[in-house]
């Protein structure tokens, strides 16, 4: 699908999908806030081989076993400092989200300070669906910690979005890109982010404010034309990408992005010029050759069509989509066996990608 194209096209993918957070350590950080006074901080708790072992099997993935270990230590040992914190992090690895805000909120009653505490509890309530909620305790610390294994200032934009806080997402995301927050590229951050959350019609205010605040900032014209490609107003496609194209001809993808629209106008001639352009300036991105193999299928020249196809599977070859074309193409030509392997190849592909319950 195009939006799933656009969506993945973002910087920030991926690289977060959010609801497979993996295992990662869990080690405090050294500046990592301590408690004034007679009471010691739980990064200066002493930490005995039960611990450390805990730690080591959720280092491993084992979380049940060392929620088993830590949960013993605790019923053991009620009084004892960081236990807690511990068990926290354990279920927020074990994706179990409501059960780790609670652990962090009882770590937090022993140690106030405990940023890392505070902020894995927002992600938490984030990652459980309840954005609202993460909000403040995310507000509060902004710090990486590799625990969390997920950039928290990045979450607490996408909080902001789901709650329809867009102002504030908006300088959420301006200082995680360091820019100011009410310049043109704040904008485009933002509707950018908007997008992939499908909040397009927000989105597409904010990449019309991009720019109009800068008229020759790059990207805000393709970021609208990929937006009317997939609503299909593909007039107005056209048009914004030949605007992308005036600011910014060296962008293979928008080449590409035209070649789209224009295929599906039906201009074949001059989707492939165009797709020719885009491979020039990148060849190592399959979505040209696809489309290649399209275009130059439907103008009749399957011998072509194979050649482009055969590239795209060179550099994809679990890619079901070109295995799928290069079948009807080698139908075309009369190669019935070749045919037959490319379109069971594809079925199988997409079992593996799509598997049933």
């Amino acid at each position: 699908m195009a939006l799933l194209q656009i969506r993945l096209g973002c910087l920030l993918a991926g690289t977060l999908a959010v609801c497979a957070v993996r295992p990662a350590e869990s080690q405090a950080p050294q500046d990592a806030p301590k408690q004034s006074g007679s009471i010691t901080s739980v990064s200066s708790e002493p930490r005995d081989g039960s611990v450390e072992q805990a730690t080591r099997l959720m280092q491993q993935g084992k979380n049940d076993e060392a929620l088993q270990l830590l949960e013993g230590i605790a019923t053991a040992e009620p009084a004892r400092r960081g236990i807690v914190r511990e068990i926290g992090i354990a279920y927020y690895k074990k994706s179990d989200f409501l059960k780790a805000v609670a652990s962090f909120k009882k770590a937090l009653e022993e140690d106030p300070g405990d940023s890392e505490a505070i902020q894995l509890m927002g992600l938490s309530y984030y990652l459980a669906g309840r954005p609202a909620e993460a909000i403040m305790p995310l507000e509060k610390v902004q710090t990486w910690y590799p625990s969390a294994n997920v950039d928290a200032s990045y979450i607490l934009g996408i909080c902001y979005i789901q709650t329809k806080d867009y102002a504030s997402a908006r300088k959420a995301f301006a200082k995680m890109f360091g820019v100011p927050a009410e310049s043109g590229a704040s904008y485009l951050f933002t509707a950018r982010m908007l997008l992939r959350q499908d909040y397009d019609p927000v989105a597409e205010e904010y990449a019309k404010k991009a720019a109009e605040l800068d008229a020759r900032l790059p990207r805000v014209h393709l970021l609208l034309g990929e937006l009317y490609l997939y609503k299909s107003r593909l007039p107005q496609a056209v048009e914004q990408f030949q605007k992308e194209l005036e600011l910014n001809p060296g962008d293979a993808a928008v080449y590409y992005k035209l070649a789209d629209a224009y295929t599906r106008l039906q201009k074949y001639d001059d989707a492939e010029k165009l797709l020719q352009r885009s491979i020039w300036l990148d060849a190592t991105s399959t979505g040209p050759y696809i489309l290649m193999g399209k275009v130059l299928e439907k103008k009749g020249e399957t011998a072509l069509a194979v050649r482009a196809l055969q590239r795209a599977l060179a550099m994809d070859p679990n890619n079901p989509i070109p295995h799928h074309l290069l079948g009807q193409a080698y139908r075309e030509l009369g190669r019935t066996e070749d045919a037959d392997r490319e379109l069971k190849l594809t079925e199988q592909l997409r079992v593996q990608k799509d598997p049933k319950p």
